[in-house]
Protein backbone atom coordinates (compact mmCIF):
# COMPACT_ATOMS: atom_id res chain seq x y z
CA UNK A 1 0.00 0.00 0.00
CA UNK A 2 1.16 3.38 -1.02
CA UNK A 3 2.31 6.13 1.63
CA UNK A 4 -0.51 8.84 2.16
CA UNK A 5 0.13 12.51 2.83
CA UNK A 6 -2.96 13.95 4.69
CA UNK A 7 -3.38 17.62 3.82
CA UNK A 8 -2.26 20.57 6.01
CA UNK A 9 -3.89 18.21 9.02
CA UNK A 10 -2.97 17.32 12.61
CA UNK A 11 0.02 14.98 11.18
CA UNK A 12 1.30 17.19 9.28
CA UNK A 13 1.23 20.15 11.19
CA UNK A 14 2.88 18.06 14.16
CA UNK A 15 5.77 16.91 11.53
CA UNK A 16 6.45 20.33 10.91
CA UNK A 17 6.50 21.51 13.83
CA UNK A 18 9.04 18.86 15.52
CA UNK A 19 11.29 20.05 12.48
CA UNK A 20 11.29 23.42 13.57
CA UNK A 21 11.58 22.54 17.22
CA UNK A 22 14.46 20.17 16.90
CA UNK A 23 16.50 21.39 13.86
CA UNK A 24 15.33 25.09 13.38
CA UNK A 25 14.39 24.71 10.18
CA UNK A 26 11.05 26.22 9.02
CA UNK A 27 8.68 24.60 6.80
CA UNK A 28 5.26 25.81 8.48
CA UNK A 29 4.86 28.36 5.61
CA UNK A 30 5.85 26.33 2.36
CA UNK A 31 3.16 25.04 0.07
CA UNK A 32 0.88 22.14 0.91
CA UNK A 33 0.81 20.80 -2.43
CA UNK A 34 4.52 20.95 -2.69
CA UNK A 35 5.28 19.32 0.88
CA UNK A 36 2.79 16.67 -0.11
CA UNK A 37 5.00 15.59 -3.27
CA UNK A 38 7.81 15.64 -1.48
CA UNK A 39 6.82 13.61 2.08
CA UNK A 40 5.34 11.42 -0.19
CA UNK A 41 9.05 10.60 -1.86
CA UNK A 42 10.32 10.58 1.98
CA UNK A 43 7.79 7.75 3.29
CA UNK A 44 8.97 5.61 0.35
CA UNK A 45 12.47 6.47 0.33
CA UNK A 46 13.33 5.81 4.37
CA UNK A 47 10.32 3.12 4.19
CA UNK A 48 7.72 4.33 6.51
CA UNK A 49 4.21 4.09 6.05
CA UNK A 50 3.27 7.59 7.97
CA UNK A 51 4.09 10.94 9.09
CA UNK A 52 4.02 10.31 12.95
CA UNK A 53 6.54 7.18 11.76
CA UNK A 54 8.71 9.37 9.63
CA UNK A 55 8.55 12.05 12.71
CA UNK A 56 9.45 9.50 15.53
CA UNK A 57 12.63 8.23 13.46
CA UNK A 58 13.84 11.71 12.55
CA UNK A 59 13.75 12.34 16.17
CA UNK A 60 15.70 9.13 17.43
CA UNK A 61 18.21 9.63 14.93
CA UNK A 62 19.27 13.16 14.15
CA UNK A 63 21.98 11.95 11.58
CA UNK A 64 18.95 11.14 9.36
CA UNK A 65 17.54 14.79 9.17
CA UNK A 66 20.59 15.87 6.52
CA UNK A 67 19.14 12.78 4.26
CA UNK A 68 15.56 14.27 5.14
CA UNK A 69 16.23 17.49 4.19
CA UNK A 70 17.53 16.61 0.70
CA UNK A 71 13.62 15.83 0.06
CA UNK A 72 12.35 19.03 1.64
CA UNK A 73 14.82 21.26 -0.30
CA UNK A 74 15.26 21.98 -4.04
CA UNK A 75 18.70 20.77 -4.90
CA UNK A 76 19.71 20.95 -8.34
CA UNK A 77 19.16 23.63 -10.95
CA UNK A 78 21.01 24.39 -14.56
CA UNK A 79 23.68 26.78 -15.66
CA UNK A 80 21.92 29.77 -17.05
CA UNK A 81 18.70 28.36 -16.87
CA UNK A 82 15.93 30.02 -18.74
CA UNK A 83 18.77 31.95 -20.94
CA UNK A 84 16.31 34.85 -21.40
CA UNK A 85 16.92 35.91 -17.63
CA UNK A 86 20.49 36.38 -18.50
CA UNK A 87 20.32 37.70 -21.97
CA UNK A 88 18.16 40.44 -20.21
CA UNK A 89 20.94 40.84 -17.26
CA UNK A 90 23.53 41.57 -19.89
CA UNK A 91 21.21 43.98 -21.47
CA UNK A 92 19.29 45.91 -19.26
CA UNK A 93 20.87 45.06 -16.09
CA UNK A 94 25.03 45.25 -16.50
CA UNK A 95 24.55 49.19 -18.08
CA UNK A 96 23.75 49.66 -14.36
CA UNK A 97 26.21 48.05 -12.38
CA UNK A 98 28.69 49.42 -14.58
CA UNK A 99 28.41 52.83 -12.73
CA UNK A 100 29.83 50.92 -9.68
CA UNK A 101 33.12 50.95 -8.02
CA UNK A 102 31.98 47.79 -6.70
CA UNK A 103 29.31 45.66 -6.40
CA UNK A 104 27.19 42.44 -4.43
CA UNK A 105 24.94 40.52 -5.62
CA UNK A 106 22.99 37.71 -3.68
CA UNK A 107 21.83 34.74 -5.21
CA UNK A 108 19.39 33.57 -2.98
CA UNK A 109 18.32 29.52 -2.59
CA UNK A 110 21.42 28.86 -4.66
CA UNK A 111 20.88 25.55 -4.61
CA UNK A 112 23.77 23.60 -5.66
CA UNK A 113 25.31 26.91 -7.32
CA UNK A 114 24.51 26.54 -10.84
CA UNK A 115 22.99 29.84 -11.08
CA UNK A 116 25.54 31.67 -8.77
CA UNK A 117 28.61 30.24 -11.51
CA UNK A 118 26.20 31.21 -14.14
CA UNK A 119 26.24 34.99 -13.05
CA UNK A 120 30.07 35.08 -12.49
CA UNK A 121 30.84 33.60 -15.93
CA UNK A 122 28.30 36.60 -17.23
CA UNK A 123 30.29 39.12 -15.01
CA UNK A 124 33.44 38.12 -16.23
CA UNK A 125 32.73 38.73 -19.72
CA UNK A 126 31.02 41.92 -18.89
CA UNK A 127 34.26 42.90 -17.21
CA UNK A 128 32.94 42.92 -14.04
CA UNK A 129 33.84 40.02 -11.77
CA UNK A 130 36.82 41.91 -10.69
CA UNK A 131 35.05 43.96 -8.65
CA UNK A 132 32.20 42.05 -7.37
CA UNK A 133 31.53 39.66 -4.58
CA UNK A 134 28.49 37.06 -5.10
CA UNK A 135 26.58 35.86 -1.83
CA UNK A 136 25.13 32.52 -2.52
CA UNK A 137 22.82 30.88 0.20
CA UNK A 138 20.70 28.21 1.05
CA UNK A 139 19.25 26.30 3.77
CA UNK A 140 20.51 23.10 2.81
CA UNK A 141 24.30 22.51 3.79
CA UNK A 142 25.05 19.42 1.73
CA UNK A 143 23.82 21.55 -1.28
CA UNK A 144 26.20 24.20 -0.35
CA UNK A 145 29.29 21.78 0.05
CA UNK A 146 28.35 20.70 -3.15
CA UNK A 147 28.54 24.26 -4.76
CA UNK A 148 31.56 25.04 -3.21
CA UNK A 149 33.49 22.16 -4.68
CA UNK A 150 32.25 23.66 -8.20
CA UNK A 151 32.24 20.20 -9.38
CA UNK A 152 29.31 18.83 -12.10
CA UNK A 153 28.25 15.85 -13.88
CA UNK A 154 30.07 15.97 -17.63
CA UNK A 155 26.51 14.68 -18.99
CA UNK A 156 25.00 17.87 -18.08
CA UNK A 157 27.86 19.85 -19.69
CA UNK A 158 26.06 19.86 -23.26
CA UNK A 159 22.56 21.29 -21.25
CA UNK A 160 24.72 23.90 -19.46
CA UNK A 161 26.51 24.91 -22.82
CA UNK A 162 23.43 25.05 -24.97
CA UNK A 163 21.89 27.62 -22.05
CA UNK A 164 24.93 29.49 -22.07
CA UNK A 165 24.45 29.91 -26.04
CA UNK A 166 21.01 30.82 -26.23
CA UNK A 167 22.11 33.11 -23.22
CA UNK A 168 24.51 35.33 -24.95
CA UNK A 169 27.79 33.36 -23.86
CA UNK A 170 30.48 35.53 -25.66
CA UNK A 171 32.37 31.96 -26.00
CA UNK A 172 32.81 28.81 -25.40
CA UNK A 173 32.00 27.33 -21.66
CA UNK A 174 34.29 24.86 -21.88
CA UNK A 175 36.92 27.99 -21.49
CA UNK A 176 35.52 27.42 -17.56
CA UNK A 177 35.96 24.48 -16.30
CA UNK A 178 38.81 21.16 -16.74
CA UNK A 179 38.14 17.63 -16.75
CA UNK A 180 38.83 16.96 -13.01
CA UNK A 181 37.39 14.13 -10.55
CA UNK A 182 34.76 12.21 -12.89
CA UNK A 183 33.43 15.59 -13.52
CA UNK A 184 33.65 19.18 -14.51
CA UNK A 185 36.08 22.00 -12.39
CA UNK A 186 34.90 25.15 -12.93
CA UNK A 187 37.96 27.59 -12.77
CA UNK A 188 38.66 28.50 -9.58
CA UNK A 189 38.75 32.75 -10.33
CA UNK A 190 34.89 31.67 -10.63
CA UNK A 191 34.79 30.63 -7.30
CA UNK A 192 37.26 32.95 -5.20
CA UNK A 193 34.68 35.06 -6.25
CA UNK A 194 31.57 33.47 -4.53
CA UNK A 195 30.49 33.50 -0.32
CA UNK A 196 28.53 30.55 -0.43
CA UNK A 197 26.68 30.16 3.34
CA UNK A 198 23.42 29.27 5.24
CA UNK A 199 20.48 31.50 5.14
CA UNK A 200 16.81 31.13 5.23
CA UNK A 201 14.21 33.30 3.52
CA UNK A 202 11.73 31.45 6.35
CA UNK A 203 13.76 32.86 9.84
CA UNK A 204 16.47 34.90 8.93
CA UNK A 205 16.98 38.74 8.58
CA UNK A 206 18.82 40.93 5.88
CA UNK A 207 22.48 40.77 6.02
CA UNK A 208 23.96 43.15 3.08
CA UNK A 209 22.88 46.00 0.91
CA UNK A 210 23.18 44.58 -2.86
CA UNK A 211 22.87 45.64 -6.10
CA UNK A 212 21.10 42.90 -7.85
CA UNK A 213 19.22 40.18 -5.75
CA UNK A 214 18.74 36.97 -8.11
CA UNK A 215 15.92 34.73 -6.06
CA UNK A 216 14.31 32.58 -8.95
CA UNK A 217 12.29 29.24 -8.83
CA UNK A 218 12.08 29.61 -4.70
CA UNK A 219 9.06 31.64 -4.01
CA UNK A 220 6.78 28.94 -5.81
CA UNK A 221 7.31 26.69 -2.84
CA UNK A 222 6.30 29.49 -0.68
CA UNK A 223 2.59 29.78 1.07
CA UNK A 224 1.03 33.31 0.04
CA UNK A 225 2.56 35.13 3.64
CA UNK A 226 5.72 33.05 3.71
CA UNK A 227 6.37 34.80 0.14
CA UNK A 228 5.88 38.08 1.27
CA UNK A 229 8.34 37.71 3.86
CA UNK A 230 10.53 36.98 1.59
CA UNK A 231 9.66 39.68 -0.75
CA UNK A 232 10.29 41.54 1.80
CA UNK A 233 13.26 40.50 2.66
CA UNK A 234 14.76 40.39 -0.32
CA UNK A 235 13.69 44.35 -0.91
CA UNK A 236 15.22 45.19 1.99
CA UNK A 237 18.40 43.98 0.90
CA UNK A 238 18.55 46.16 -2.15
CA UNK A 239 20.33 49.82 -2.32
CA UNK A 240 18.30 52.36 -4.35
CA UNK A 241 17.79 51.02 -7.89
CA UNK A 242 18.75 47.89 -7.34
CA UNK A 243 17.37 44.90 -9.45
CA UNK A 244 15.37 41.93 -8.20
CA UNK A 245 15.58 38.91 -10.45
CA UNK A 246 12.29 36.46 -9.59
CA UNK A 247 11.35 32.91 -11.50
CA UNK A 248 9.46 32.34 -14.71
CA UNK A 249 6.31 31.62 -12.46
CA UNK A 250 7.02 34.02 -10.24
CA UNK A 251 5.99 37.49 -10.13
CA UNK A 252 5.45 41.02 -8.09
CA UNK A 253 2.27 41.27 -9.36
CA UNK A 254 -0.29 41.67 -6.88
CA UNK A 255 1.93 41.68 -3.95
CA UNK A 256 2.06 44.59 -1.65
CA UNK A 257 5.77 45.38 -2.67
CA UNK A 258 4.64 46.13 -6.29
CA UNK A 259 4.02 49.53 -6.12
CA UNK A 260 7.79 49.64 -4.78
CA UNK A 261 9.22 48.78 -8.24
CA UNK A 262 9.06 49.31 -12.06
CA UNK A 263 8.89 46.06 -14.53
CA UNK A 264 12.11 46.67 -16.24
CA UNK A 265 11.69 43.05 -18.39
CA UNK A 266 8.43 41.23 -17.78
CA UNK A 267 9.66 38.10 -19.79
CA UNK A 268 12.90 37.54 -18.18
CA UNK A 269 11.13 38.78 -14.47
CA UNK A 270 13.30 41.45 -13.65
CA UNK A 271 12.23 44.49 -11.46
CA UNK A 272 13.98 47.47 -10.73
CA UNK A 273 13.74 48.93 -6.95
CA UNK A 274 11.99 53.20 -7.16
Amino acid sequence: MDPQVAPRDAELTAFLDAIYHAHHYDFRSYSEASLMRRLRNALLHFKVPSLPRLQDKMLRDPGMFTELLRFLTVQVSDMFRDPIYFRALRTEVVPYLRTYAALKIWVAGCATGEEAYSLAILLREEGLLERTLIYATDINPEALRTAQDGVYDTERLARFSENYQLAGGKGSLADYYSAAYGGALLDRRLRDAIVFSDHSLATDSAFAEVQLVSCRNVLIYFERDLQERALRLLTESLCRKGFLGLGAKETLRFTTLAPRFRECDAEARIWQLL
